[in-house]
């Protein structure tokens, strides 16, 4: 019996492994298909100079190292203070997918695997590549919703994904108990590959194509040079490196704090089993799909002739190496183990064998227990770090294999191009800052291990580690009134209660208890007023002789005249589009950005970057956490105005000057297309704002509400529609850039080129007719049974009673009353194209009756 066997065999090590796997049999995880070919000379020699140094020789830096080599750098230069692998990679195991539930992530998934397709022609190494496909098992209702909302957002991707039936999952897996078994997520091409052999294959590709890589060679010291360069400090010598790039694992916060840096990551331990010969599966003709039983929370797949299988413990159960982060790694520590612990894995265990019987008479041989680094979000940081010239990070890896080869390729394209191939603002290493403590990470780590397998619903909150420092005056006043969503480490309202209502947190794929209390808010705001809080708003202060220049540099827009506001976009040389920044202008050479929707320190570090290379002269300040910002949205402006303020704030009043420092009710505010305010006194005039309009707290807006709005008046404000996939003049945003301004912004020629050529899609507002289900977002549109486009943003408009949703469709598909298709879950529901926007605001009407154009409202 399997149990009596996991008692009798606790604490084994992986040192007792065969050595290497049978012909035509999976591999095992302690053998060593690929092994290592001797170093060429010039490894035995030393550089004084490098291109880049890469820290850490683990299966990310070395990818990186053989992407670098490959596309054409010299000087590339791996630095591993023991030996390759050393860490997390000789113990991983090594699952490969092209699943992932989120969008972009699914290209790094992409490219690992298409590049370890080919590895091993290229470079002669073995890798131990099995490709038998994987299979996610649902085994209640909500696990086939869950697989159908990752439907829609597969269309528009290379990978292939499908449901299957429990029959074809039984023809798959024939050695499934199928009692419980509803439906599967089938992803052809996945599988696993021997971690060892794929880093040996990437370092013999990276020699091939002329990186050296050294080792025994730790990393003593870290010196920055006023050049930007580096001075990197080994045993061996000294190197003087142009950047260097923290890839060293569960090292990297080690490495981190050589320059004063403190990498927001967790070593856990992550356990899983190797059984001995199954003869069930011995008889197999074939071998079996991975299988992910999400509910029992565990993975399992075929090893030689048995299997392997490797659960991830609750929150409460799993266990974080506490020692580690209080005194650091222990010196030496490589291709160690910690002592296993059954235990904590039992009903994982007990799980297994129902789901597949045969376990029950296996015998486990052995027991891996080994440190995986964790992030708060268990997504990894990769990109340049904020605050600190040419240094880059890829760390914080939970799952480094499947990952390793598509980061290779997309830091590497980065680092020699100067910007992203692809949009991935969720692993920017920047989204993290001073609010992210110890404690908080810890707590979020936890959490992230333990919901490895959790229900992935749309608008999905989890509340480890809150509230962390960072809440506006309103935090207490608002909490119990609210259910609050997390903001780049702020607590900010999603939606507001009523007395009576359902106030849990209740996520869902259809609608769920906050559909009522959100269109109440909305039709509020629509009616009289709605007053939010933004205090996560990122928040800028630049000053200096060279500051105009700098930001028309950077902006496609006319920078505002002194005491004006305006919405600016940011573009790259490829013409991909950043997140919209509201730039006001309050006295000569000194102006205030502000931005909604990227972490601040993003675009801070672009900000400086860009100060640099271009050498101006000017002072930038971060005040993000000094300011409040309340957002107030009037159906009636003058009347509020007369209760609060001396000053004018009609409409006419507002076009002459968008950038105003008034009194509110005695409280000193800029206007700016919001009110900003000393955070100390957001509570204040919150009660200003409440009192004159005599307005209970439980009529305040949410960010929900707010989306809905968004869409009503075709308010470009979504991350998912500006990223750096998309340029402007797709994105409908042409009022904002001026190609006929005098200074040379970046991206400028390109969009001339570009706009001469003509689009091939644009984006569109769609109206659907759904039943209990809406649109979110990355949904796949269909049109004569073809996957066409996709959606970046959805919700549903309480004004005509309809969902709405913004989308990318072919430039033929794009004309108002177009029918096209949108897929939510599993279901393709008619959609029309709609004149923008539905809603017109007053300062719209009155443009359009001056222009002599109807109301459409």
């Amino acid at each position: 019996m399997l149990r009596p066997g996991a008692q009798r065999l606790r604490g084994l090590l992986l040192r007792s492994c065969p050595r290497r796997g049978s012909p035509g049999h999976p591999h095992s995880v302690c053998g060593r298909e690929g092994e290592e070919k001797p170093p060429s000379s010039a490894e035995t020699q030393w550089k004084d100079r490098a291109e880049t140094v890469i820290i850490g020789g683990g299966c990310v830096g070395v990818s990186l190292a053989y992407h670098l080599a490959k596309a054409g750098m010299k000087d590339v230069v791996l630095l591993e203070k023991s030996e390759l692998t050393a860490g997390s990679t000789w113990h991983a195991a090594g699952l490969t997918t092209y699943f992932h539930p989120g969008i972009n992530l699914k290209k790094i998934h992409y490219d690992s695997i298409k590049l370890y397709e080919k590895l091993e022609e290229e470079t002669g190494q073995v890798v131990g590549f099995h490709q038998p496909g994987s299979i996610r098992l649902a085994t209640t209702p909500v696990r086939v919703d869950e697989f159908k909302y990752q439907m829609t957002r597969t269309g528009w991707h290379a990978t292939e994904q499908y449901i299957i039936e429990p029959e074809k999952i039984q023809e798959m897996f024939p050695l499934l108990n199928m009692n419980k078994v509803l439906a599967g997520l089938y992803n052809p091409g996945d599988g696993h590959i021997d971690p060892y052999s794929l880093t040996m294959a990437l370092a013999a590709g990276a020699r091939k194509y002329g990186a050296l890589l050294k080792y025994p060679a730790p990393v003593t010291s870290l010196k920055a040079r006023s050049d930007g360069t580096w001075d990197v400090e080994t045993p061996q010598g000294s190197m003087r490196a142009n950047r260097i790039v923290n890839a060293a694992g569960f090292w990297a916060r080690e490495v981190g704090k050589m320059i004063g840096l403190e990498h927001p990551l967790i070593p856990v331990q992550h356990q899983y089993v190797v059984t001995s010969t199954i003869p069930e599966v011995k008889a197999l003709k074939r071998e079996l799909p991975v299988l992910r039983d999400l509910e029992g929370s565990y993975y399992l797949r075929q090893e030689r002739d048995g299997l392997l299988f490797g659960p991830y413990e609750s929150q409460e159960k799993m266990k974080v190496q506490d020692s580690w982060v209080t005194n650091g790694v222990p010196a030496g520590f490589g291709k160690e183990l910690f002592e296993s612990d059954l235990d904590r894995i039992m009903e994982h265990i007990e799980a297994a064998m129902e789901m597949v019987p045969v376990l029950k008479k296996a015998d486990i041989i052995n027991v891996v227990n080994g440190p995986i680094t964790y992030s708060p979000d268990i997504l990894p940081m990769v990109g340049p770090h904020q605050g600190v010239r040419n240094y880059w990070v890829a760390i914080g890896f939970g799952y480094g294999i499947i990952h390793a080869g598509g980061v290779g390729k997309y830091l590497s394209d980065w680092i020699l191009h100067g910007e992203p191939p692809f949009d991935l603002i969720e692993l920017d290493p920047n989204r993290y800052g001073k609010w992210t403590t110890t404690q908080y990470t810890e707590a979020k780590a936890r959490e992230s291990y333990g919901f490895n397998n959790i229900v992935g619903y749309p608008k999905e909150e989890r509340f480890a580690g809150r509230p962390t420092q960072r809440v506006s005056g309103l935090y207490q006043r608002l909490e119990s009134k609210c259910s609050m969503g997390f903001h780049a480490g702020w607590e900010q309202p999603h939606w507001f209660y009523k007395l009576g209502q359902d106030t849990q947190y209740r996520p869902s794929f259809r609608r769920t208890n906050w559909f009522e209390p959100v269109g109440s808010e909305y039709k509020q705001v629509m009616q009289r007023v709605g007053v939010t809080d933004l205090s996560p708003f990122g928040k800028f202060n630049i000053k200096g002789q060279d500051s105009i220049r700098l930001l028309d540099h950077l902006f496609a827009n006319v920078i505002p005249k002194v005491g004006f506001t305006n919405i600016s976009h940011s573009l790259s040389l490829s013409l991909s589009l950043s997140p919209e920044l509201t730039v006001s202008h309050q006295s000569p050479g000194s102006l205030s950005l502000s931005l909604s929707l990227s972490p601040e320190l993003h675009d801070l570090r672009w900000i400086e970057e860009e100060a640099v290379t271009l050498s101006l002269s000017l002072s930038l300040s971060l005040i993000t956490d000094e300011l409040g910002v309340l957002g107030v949205a009037l159906s009636l402006s003058l009347s509020l105005s007369l209760k609060l303020t001396s000053e004018d704030l009609s409409d006419d009043a507002l076009s002459l000057s968008l950038s105003l420092s008034l009194k509110v009710s005695n409280i000193p505010v800029t206007l700016a297309l919001s009110l900003s305010l000393s955070l100390s006194l957001s509570v204040a005039l919150y009660d200003a704002i409440m009192n004159a309009l005599s307005l209970s707290l439980s009529l305040s807006l949410g960010t929900y509400a707010m989306n809905a709005l968004r869409l009503a008046l075709s308010l470009s404000l979504s991350l998912s529609l500006m990223n750096c996939d998309t340029n402007p003049l797709e994105a409908g945003l042409e009022y904002f850039v001026k190609l006929n301004k005098p200074a040379d912004f970046i991206g400028k020629q390109a969009l001339k080129q570009i706009k001469a050529k003509g689009l091939k899609r644009r984006l569109v507002c769609l109206t659907l007719a759904t039943d209990d289900v809406d649109p979110e977002g990355n949904e796949s549109i269909w049109h004569n049974g073809k996957v066409v486009g996709n959606t970046t943003s959805g919700s549903y408009s309480y004004s005509i009673q309809k969902s709405l949703a913004f989308a990318y469709v072919p430039v033929e598909l794009s004309e108002v009353g177009q029918q096209v298709e949108v897929e939510l879950l599993g279901k393709n529901y008619p959609a029309v194209v709609i004149q923008q926007p539905l809603v017109l605001t007053e300062p719209t009407r009155n443009r359009l009756q001056k222009k002599g154009g109807k109301d459409k409202t």
